[in-house]
C-alpha cells in the first residue's frame, strides 16, 4: 500500500506542468489580444456593423425559404395535395427571399 508521501512528489510534477501550460496558454492569449488592439475604435465598428449586416441578409433569405416551405407543406397537409404546395409555396419563399435581401442591400447602400 503505497503512502501520500509517494504520490505527492508526482502531484507535485502534474501542478508544475499544469502551471507550465497555463502560463503559455496566457502568452499566446496576450499575443492575440495584442494584434486586436491595433485595431482603432472606428475600425472595430466597421467590422461588427459589417458582420451584423451579412448576418441580417442570410437571415432575411432564410426566413422567406423558411415561411413559403411552412406554408406550403401546412396546405399540402390539410388538403391532401402532396408535394404540390409544397413545391408552389417554397418558390415563393425564396423568390420572396431574395427581393427582400435585395430591398435590404439597397437600403443598407443609402439608394
Amino acid at each position: 500500500m503505497a503512502s501520500s508521501g509517494d504520490s505527492d512528489p508526482d502531484e507535485r510534477k502534474k501542478s508544475e506542468r499544469l502551471k507550465e501550460r497555463l502560463k503559455n496558454l496566457e502568452h499566446k492569449l496576450d499575443l492575440r489580444e495584442s494584434g486586436h488592439a491595433n485595431l482603432s475604435d472606428e475600425e472595430s465598428a466597421r467590422r461588427g456593423s459589417a458582420l451584423g449586416k451579412a448576418f441580417q441578409l442570410a437571415v432575411e433569405l432564410v426566413a422567406g425559404v423558411f415561411v413559403g416551405g411552412l406554408i406550403g407543406w401546412a396546405l399540402d397537409g390539410w388538403l391532401g395535395t402532396s408535394p404540390l404546395f409544397l413545391l408552389v409555396f417554397l418558390l415563393l419563399g425564396i423568390a420572396a427571399g431574395f427581393l427582400n435581401v435585395i430591398r435590404a442591400a439597397r437600403a443598407m447602400s443609402g439608394n
